[in-house]
């Protein structure tokens, strides 16, 4: 396994296999190799056997006080082996010159991120679950 957060080292190709598992109208390779271009900050898990992404973290900013984390997403033959833990640490440690590190989440994963360092907070959000496909 290794650990990547240069785009040129990654290819569509790469990231086939089973991302955004349950969504009901998921980014196309296309749009999500976009996203990893477009993040602020990317790391990308590799397995090196299959030279495939398995996992990625992506946080957009400001780079001044504040970032968000959008997306972590482990393939689902690769979950409870760590991998997305590693990537939230990995990513904390990326931002933590940062004054707040925002994210959302339902409320059965919050214990998953209180246990990488995070803590509840009240929010808001909107979602256009049509436009979740990411394609314009």
């Amino acid at each position: 396994m290794k650990y990547i957060t240069d785009i040129t080292n990654i290819n569509e190709g790469m990231l086939e296999g089973g991302f955004f598992d349950g969504w009901p109208n998921p980014p196309s390779t296309h749009t999500h190799y976009r996203i990893l271009q477009n993040s602020f900050r990317f790391i990308a898990a590799i397995d090196e056997d299959t030279n495939q992404v398995i996992g990625f973290i992506t946080a957009i900013s400001d780079g001044v006080l504040s970032a968000y984390i959008p997306l972590l997403e482990v393939l689902p033959f690769y979950k409870n082996r760590g991998i997305g833990s590693k990537l939230v640490k990995m990513m904390l440690d990326e931002l933590n010159s940062l004054y707040m590190i925002d994210l959302l989440c339902d409320a059965e994963l919050q214990p998953y991120y209180e246990k990488q360092g995070m803590s509840k907070a009240q929010g808001m959000m909107k979602r256009y679950y049509e436009n979740q496909h990411g394609e314009l």
